[in-house]
C-alpha cells in the first residue's frame, strides 16, 4: 500500500524544514515529506545526518496529536518503537533502542529520530540507513545499514509503507493508552534503560554510571558509582 500523503523529492536540503513549512500552511496530519537525498539533513544537537543519494530512507511526518508539549520525549520513544518494528519486519532482526532516539542493529546505529514542535504540531524526522554499503570514516565504526546487517538490498518504498503503519499504531498507543504504555514498551525493548553501564556527554561535563530506568516524563536515570542519581534530560548516551 502506498501512503496517499507522501510528497517525494529527488533532492532537498532537509525534509524536516519542508514538513514544517507544510504544517504551518495547514497540511493534514500524516503528511509525509521524503527524499532520495538530503543536502542538509538534521541530526540531534545540530549534527548533520549522512544522507547518501538513493541509499537511505529520509522522511519527516507531520503529526497533529492531542499531546502536551512536554510529551515530546515520549513521542520520540513511540517513534523509536515504530522504526524498530518496521526494521524488524523488513530484516527479521530485532533492533535495540538507545535512549532517547537511536535505533541499533548489532550495536551500531541504523536509524535516528528527531522530533520538533512547530506551533503545537509535531514534526517527526526519521532517517534509516537502508542500502548503504559504506560510511564516511568519521562514522563508519558506529553506523550500519539494513543491507550491511542482512547482506541484501531492501525496498525503501516497502520500508516506508511499513514504517507509516507502525507510526500510526504507536502514535495511537501514546494518545489512547498514555505515556506509561510507551515507557513500558520502550523499557522492554531497549537494553539501555536498566542495568547498562553508560557514559553521557553533556554540555556541563560527563556523567558515568549504570542506567536505572526512566522517570515518568521519559528521562533516563543514571546511578553513579557513589549511589547518587542523575536525571538525563538530553545528551549523547554511549555504552562503556
Amino acid at each position: 500500500m502506498t501512503h496517499p500523503n507522501v510528497i517525494w523529492f529527488e533532492s532537498i536540503p532537509s525534509t524536516m524544514t519542508e514538513a514544517a513549512r507544510l504544517a504551518s500552511e495547514g497540511c493534514p496530519s500524516g503528511t509525509v515529506v521524503a527524499a532520495d537525498e538530503q543536502t542538509a539533513g538534521q541530526g540531534r544537537h545540530g549534527h548533520s545526518w549522512h544522507s547518501e543519494r538513493g541509499a537511505g530512507l529520509y522522511c519527516s511526518v507531520v503529526l497533529r496529536l492531542p499531546l502536551q508539549a512536554n510529551a515530546l520525549p515520549i513521542l520520540t520513544m513511540a517513534l523509536g518503537l515504530a522504526v524498530a518494528e518496521a526494521i524488524r519486519r523488513a530484516t527479521d532482526i530485532r533492533p535495540d533502542l538507545r535512549w532517547p532516539n537511536d535505533v541499533l542493529l548489532h550495536e551500531k546505529k541504523v536509524a535516528g529520530i528527531l522530533v520538533q514542535l512547530v506551533d503545537s504540531v509535531s514534526i517527526a524526522g526519521i532517517g534509516i540507513n537502508v542500502n548503504h554499503t559504506s560510511f564516511p570514516p568519521d562514522i563508519a565504526a558506529q553506523a550500519t545499514s539494513l543491507r550491511l546487517a542482512t547482506g541484501r538490498v531492501h525496498s525503501r518504498q516497502e520500508l516506508l509503507d511499513g514504517l507509516l503503519e507502525s507510526v500510526d499504531r504507536f502514535s495511537k498507543t501514546l494518545v489512547e493508552e498514555g505515556p506509561g504504555a510507551v515507557l513500558d514498551l520502550f523499557s522492554h525493548q531497549s537494553s539501555y534503560v536498566q542495568g547498562k553501564r553508560v557514559r553521557v556527554e553533556q554540555s556541563g561535563g560527563e556523567v558515568e554510571g549504570t542506567t536505572a530506568g526512566l522517570d515518568p516524563s521519559g528521562f533516563l536515570i543514571v546511578r553513579r558509582d557513589d549511589g547518587t542519581e542523575a536525571t538525563i534530560l538530553a545528551g549523547g548516551v554511549r555504552a562503556v
